[in-house]
């Protein structure tokens, strides 16, 4: 290992520190929105039975006019810290991957690593496949 830290790779950068990843959920804007947020909802719940270190509220974002409650918008918006050990970081984005695809609604939903961003929404399965396994490979050097 490199005392000098801009010299590991993404791979030994992962091992060396838990890592945070912010998730935000777009609705789609045409479904109901407490079907929507039943719907973000599941996802944070299935996220939060994943080997995580913790899930809490993301960033407040300002709600829409018609938005109901304190904080509608932000209701999709969660930190995950994750471990370095154990394929955490696959087993969430094959989570969102999973919850996409069971989804007939239009939701886009975009994960950020140290302001890389990787956003999800109307791709092909092959087309979010290759996504998500480079961004997967970027952040933790395998694939």
């Amino acid at each position: 290992m490199h005392d000098d830290a801009s010299t590991e790779s993404p791979a030994d950068q992962w091992a060396d520190n838990a890592m945070e990843v912010l998730l935000v959920v777009a609705l789609d804007p045409e479904l109901d929105p407490e079907a929507g947020e039943r719907g973000a909802r599941r996802l944070r719940a299935e996220i939060a039975d994943l080997d995580v270190e913790s899930v809490r509220p993301g960033p407040s974002a300002t709600p829409p006019d018609a938005a109901k409650g304190a904080d509608a918008v932000a209701v999709g918006a969660v930190v995950v810290a994750l471990s370095a050990s154990g394929g955490v970081f696959t087993a969430l984005v094959e989570t969102v991957r999973d919850w996409l695809a069971r989804s007939s609604a239009r939701h886009r939903v975009s994960l950020t690593i140290d302001g890389d961003t990787i956003e999800l929404e109307r791709a092909s399965e092959a087309e979010r496949r290759d996504l998500i396994d480079a961004y997967i490979h970027r952040h933790t050097g395998s694939q």
